[in-house]
């Protein structure tokens, strides 16, 4: 990508030579620092906004929710611990599971929710 840049910047201006063109190579180069800079805030900033959203759903986790994990397995929140999480996966053989507060996808709330959910993972 460098060597893009550096090929347009030295084509941007100046004599037949090659030579000249400094205010449009430091034109040039000014606008891609600047686009650079925009796109690492907002890439950054919509980070820490995903983060808190996950924090948010952690800290609210409880008791009889109905959660769906990154791995597609949904189940009924039986107890949670410091960063693990007992699932009951099936109701007929009282099955149960432990995962990480990090493998818990979203809280379900209704079909709709499973509905969204499934066109994702897909």
């Amino acid at each position: 990508m460098m060597e893009w840049i550096t090929i347009i910047a030295q084509n941007s201006g100046g004599s037949p030579t090659g030579g000249g063109g400094g205010a449009g190579t430091g034109l040039f180069m000014a606008l891609m620092f600047g686009v650079i800079a925009f796109m690492m805030l907002t890439m950054r900033s919509q980070k820490k906004r995903e983060k808190k959203q996950r924090e948010e759903l952690y800290a609210r986790l409880g008791k009889n929710d109905r959660i769906l994990t990154v791995g597609g397995v949904i189940g009924t929140v039986v107890s949670v611990k410091d960063n693990e999480v007992l699932v009951k996966v099936d109701e007929s053989t009282n099955t149960k599971m432990t995962f990480l507060k990090t493998s818990i996808q979203r809280i379900v709330t209704d079909d709709k929710d499973l509905a969204t959910a499934a066109t994702i993972i897909k």
